[in-house]
Formats: C-alpha cells, sequence, structure tokens
C-alpha cells in the first residue's frame, strides 16, 4: 500500500533571499512543485505579475487551518469564491550590486 501525500505545503523562508513562502506539490496526477510568495496580491498586481512562466495561486485555508494552492486561471474573478488570497510563483529579486561584495 502507498502512502498518501501530504495535501498541506511547508512554509518556510527562502533560502537565497530569506522572503516568506510556501513550498507544495499541486496536482493529482501530473503534480507541480510549487515555491509560492505568501504576500497577497490585489487584482492589479496579479494582472502586473502574471507571465506566461509565473503563475498566480489561490491559497485556500480550510476550517483544521491546512492551507493548499491551487491554480488561479486569467477568468477567476477579482472577488475571490474561494476565500482565499491570491499569491505568485516565487522569484528572489534582482540583487542589489552594492552588496555583492
Amino acid at each position: 500500500m502507498m502512502a498518501a501525500r501530504p495535501r498541506g505545503g511547508d512554509a518556510t523562508r527562502c533560502p537565497a533571499c530569506r522572503a516568506p513562502i510556501l513550498r507544495q506539490l499541486v496536482g493529482e496526477r501530473a503534480a507541480l512543485n510549487v515555491t509560492a510568495d505568501l504576500t497577497p496580491l490585489t487584482p492589479d498586481q496579479q494582472t502586473a505579475l502574471r507571465e506566461p512562466n509565473r503563475l498566480i495561486w489561490c491559497l485556500r485555508t480550510n476550517r483544521f487551518g491546512n492551507r493548499r494552492l491551487t491554480w488561479l486561471d486569467p477568468w477567476h474573478p477579482p472577488d475571490c469564491p474561494h476565500g482565499g488570497i491570491h499569491v505568485a510563483d516565487h522569484r528572489c529579486p534582482p540583487a542589489d550590486p552594492t552588496t555583492l561584495f
């Protein structure tokens, strides 16, 4: 018998930039290994950050406190019917050249 994959995510900090992130395996069959920022986004921020290779996610929390990411398609209504917050795939900010050495 195969053990069930955990549904929750691992909230931690990015090892490179120390931003708060959530790591989670999303999907049932062809799962994605997702690292998402934990900063909630407004609808305007979602539009600005969305790119072909950067997804926006709906972060839902159930009554037990478990968090789960689901993909937010471009037609998702701005007033989220799921009660979740919207977050983006994590990308470290560009390095400040004055702090490299």
